[in-house]
């Protein structure tokens, strides 16, 4: 015989709008500062996707096709980032920070070297980039977790993910 547990949920019924009912995880007073976390993190995963066009465009050497491929896929998926980061802004009533001025005020990533041209040397400033964005993502993990945002904290976690999966890809071509 199948045992099944049944989840219950609380849910409480209130004249709010329906648009208040959708984070009613985050309190009023807590939202802001996780709107400037996640502005930070916006502005740093934008500044790495710029980094990686960057490195697209200017590197020279052996493996050039497979690495400016793979810069233009770390360019790529980092954007769908972004714009997830930007949009869940917006859900928290904040306004999204994604200009150029915005991310030269706000990013926490190192200025990129405009003089690179060797692949390995590209390699590794992105590498170091991404890896300062994941840690970025799991910080906000953490801040998502102490207002008890877990939808926040779910973006954070899946964002790290991804960037981590793209971080070994990027060093893999630094090893061996």
């Amino acid at each position: 015989m199948k045992t099944t547990n049944k989840l219950k949920l609380q849910h409480s019924t209130t004249t709010q709008s329906a648009n208040s009912m959708l984070v009613f995880t985050v309190q009023k007073n807590k939202k802001s500062s996780l709107i400037d976390v996640l502005n930070q993190v916006l502005a740093s995963t934008l500044d790495l996707k710029l980094q990686a066009k960057q490195a697209h465009w200017n590197l020279k050497g052996p493996n050039f096709i497979s690495v400016h491929e793979l810069f233009d896929k770390v360019a790529s998926e980092v954007d769908e980032h972004a714009d997830t980061l930007a949009e869940r802004v917006m859900q928290l009533g904040g306004q999204a920070q994604g200009t150029s001025q915005a991310i030269v005020r706000t990013s926490i990533l190192p200025v990129y070297p405009t003089n690179l041209i060797k692949a390995a040397d590209h390699l590794a400033a992105i590498a170091n980039a991404i890896g300062i964005v994941s840690k970025l993502n799991c910080d906000l993990v953490e801040a998502a977790d102490s207002v008890n945002d877990v939808v926040t904290a779910d973006i954070g976690t899946g964002i790290a993910r991804g960037l981590d999966k793209l971080h070994w890809f990027v060093r893999s071509h630094l090893q061996g």
